[in-house]
């Protein structure tokens, strides 16, 4: 190659833009060179991608042009071919040195664009989940992002993969029906149902067309975001502006990405730092033991020792239409009781739509609530929204596993509870089989399951544990009789001895007259006084930015087990033995042979499951007969509680109109 002694500019261009272009060259061949040996060091590659390689084993459905339009300048990833990648870093930004002939084309072209010739001409790419690979055009990109343009005129084709059960995959096809109402490339999610929630907090309808005021209203404030994104350091977390925003407008209305100033805007965006790090984090800390209650003793504590403190209940529905409520009610006045003149409480009802649940929620904060517990998962949106505002109110929901650093989130762990009702029905059931209505296919629920069958077969190795869902259509009861199975686990027991025959698990005949056997229940009031006393002797964790799930079983004493007085002596001990086992820590229900319904080995017998394995279980026991059920075989009126706590909600299709309330 011959070297270049000159710059020559390949049109008339004023020698000062010459000269610019020289110099950008220099600056841009610096920090190509910079980032290079920075990804060396990281053991990463130090060239742009190569799409000819990355769909080396994939099934490509089709291969066909698109369109020729503007596209975000962060979308162009790599290189169609490996030709040209030594040529330039992964940014794009270029390698070789000044006295190449490639330097002088890159040097030319920064020329034109820099003069009033410009660059013209489309780049030529191909787009594979989102990404776009040029084919024609690297030194004009390479140009054109070195100078910060925003959007780059490109002509690209579309290689479009076979439908897969890979989230990504199933993104991008979300994706195609979005870019084909919005004409947007601007967004870019890796999970099903992220597209559908962007829409529908922006207030679109999942079919309705975007206009070109709509893209440049959305481009405008997604600028800014991304901008205030990265000045408080968003790149360095694991999360996309995009996935940010979607936190983000969960609290503050679409209006407001457009309305606020910059500086309100970055005050916004801090005020929810600690979620945007706790969303990233896809396993928040689950807590399985209640925290102390009396901290060390010493004069500086005992001086700035909490003496008082006011808490508030926020509830969906009242005490005489759920007996839901009806069991938190309960758990109020026991706090009341064990703690007197230490608490002042208030309790809040008729939460039922996310306007009446923050117009509570401000209530309550109004009333000078130190503490706020909301009863449901339903009131998780409100309590975000209003724990945001509020960062020095304490909020708490009743759910399990959400990523928000801002709400705690509490439940039970009651598959304890079920291993002992498990082993009474697989004690008394004559016939080996066994019934079990499960609630919802959400986080926890087949844990349950799985421990109601692995007690059944503990006291009966032949047990068989038919499951059947509320959640489907159906009479799971009535359908039980009908196939000759009368030992049935149903819903369990909100509170103790209310409805008990309905509840729990119990023995049928043939007419349907049930026998109570046994039941988990909830005791709410020991969590909400460990809490509180906690926050009294402050030995409560102070907000962080991780996202903590408290899971507490019987040994924290917020579950137990009502037995019928009925059951026989036997089977009464054994579950005293076994209640008394689990409390103690001597018992657990998972360490032991586990093998699933397709036979997978889960554990040996000598292992304990973590938490989060257990939290996370997505599969059955080989004695159970039935399986989890999908999203769309779920009756609507269900679909928004396994949309919000479902064990597969991240791979839930388009959202459409449900969001998280």
């Amino acid at each position: 190659m011959e070297a270049v002694t000159s710059i020559p500019p390949k049109r008339s261009v004023p020698y000062m833009i010459a000269d610019e272009a020289y110099n950008q060259y220099q600056t841009a061949l610096k920090q190509g060179l910079r980032e290079q040996k920075e990804c060396i060091a990281r053991g990463q590659s130090p060239y742009p991608p190569v799409l000819d390689e990355l769909l080396e084993g994939v099934n490509v459905k089709s291969t066909k042009l698109v369109a020729t339009a503007e596209i975000p300048v962060e979308r162009f990833v790599g290189m169609k071919s490996a030709g040209r990648t030594a040529a330039f870093s992964p940014s794009f930004l270029p390698l070789l040195p000044e006295d190449t002939e490639f330097a002088t084309k890159w040097i030319t072209l920064c020329s034109d664009h820099l003069s009033d010739v410009g660059i013209r001409d489309p780049l030529i790419c191909y787009e594979y989940l989102g990404n776009f690979y040029v084919q024609e055009g690297n030194k004009r990109l390479s140009v054109l992002k070195f100078n910060g343009s925003p959007r780059i005129n490109t002509t690209f084709y579309r290689v479009l993969p076979e439908l897969t059960d890979d989230p990504r995959v199933q993104a991008y096809y979300e994706f195609l029906d979005f870019y084909q109402h919005s004409g947007l490339y601007d967004v870019l999610f890796t999970q099903p149902g992220d597209y559908g929630k962007l829409t529908a907090l922006l207030g679109f309808a999942p079919d309705q067309d975007w206009t070109e005021e709509d893209r440049r209203r959305f481009r405008s404030g997604f600028h800014y975001f991304k901008k205030v994104f990265s000045d408080l350091g968003g790149q360095r977390l694991p999360m996309t502006p995009e996935d940010a925003l979607l936190v983000w407008l969960q609290v503050h209305p679409y209006s407001e990405l457009t309305a606020l100033r910059v500086a309100a805007l970055k005050k916004s965006l801090s005020d929810m730092w600690d979620n945007f790090v706790s969303t990233a984090d896809p396993d928040p800390v689950v807590r399985t033991e209640a925290p102390p209650t009396e901290a060390k003793s010493t004069l500086f504590n005992h001086l700035l020792k909490l003496n008082h403190i006011h808490v508030a209940f926020v509830h969906q529905r009242t005490v005489e239409t759920s007996a839901w409520t009806a069991a938190h009610d309960l758990g109020r006045q026991h706090l009341e009781q064990a703690l007197g003149q230490a608490v002042t409480v208030r309790s809040y009802f008729g939460a039922n739509s996310p306007e009446e649940a923050e117009a509570l929620l401000e209530q309550a904060v109004a009333e000078r609530a130190d503490v706020i517990f909301t009863t449901t998962p339903q009131l998780i949106g409100a309590s975000l929204k209003a724990s945001v505002r509020h960062p020095n109110v304490r909020f708490l929901n009743c759910s399990v596993h959400m990523p928000y650093s801002t709400v705690h989130t509490y439940y039970c762990r009651i598959y304890e509870a079920k291993f002992i009702t498990g082993a009474i029905a697989g004690a008394i059931a004559d016939s080996n089989r066994i019934g079990y209505v499960g609630s919802y296919p959400i986080y926890g629920v087949p844990a349950s399951i799985n421990a109601f069958a692995l007690g059944a077969r503990m006291t009966n190795p032949r047990a068989i544990v038919e499951l059947k869902w509320s959640c489907l259509p159906g009479n799971p009861a009535q359908e039980f009789i009908e196939q000759g199975i009368y030992v049935v686990s149903n819903r369990d027991t909100p509170v103790g001895q209310r409805g008990h025959m309905a509840y729990g698990t119990y023995e049928m005949d043939s007419t349907g007259m049930r026998k109570p056997l046994g039941s988990p229940v909830w005791l709410w009031g020991k969590f909400y006084e460990n809490v509180i006393r906690s926050i009294l002797s402050e030995t409560w964790s102070t907000r962080t930015s991780a996202a903590v799930n408290d899971w507490w079983g019987l040994s924290s004493g917020v579950i137990d087990v009502e037995l019928s007085k009925s059951l026989p002596a036997g089977v009464l001990s054994l579950a005293k033995i076994l209640r008394q086992g689990l409390r103690d820590g001597v018992i657990d229900p998972f360490r032991s042979r586990i093998v699933t319904q397709d036979g997978r080995v889960i554990n040996e017998g000598s292992r304990i499951l973590s938490a989060d394995e257990i939290l996370h279980m997505d599969w059955l026991c080989d004695n159970v007969v039935g399986s989890i059920p999908s999203y769309d075989e779920i009756l609507p009126i269900s679909q928004p509680t396994v949309r919000m706590l479902g064990i597969y909600r991240d791979q839930i299709p388009d959202i459409q109109q449900e969001v998280i309330t």
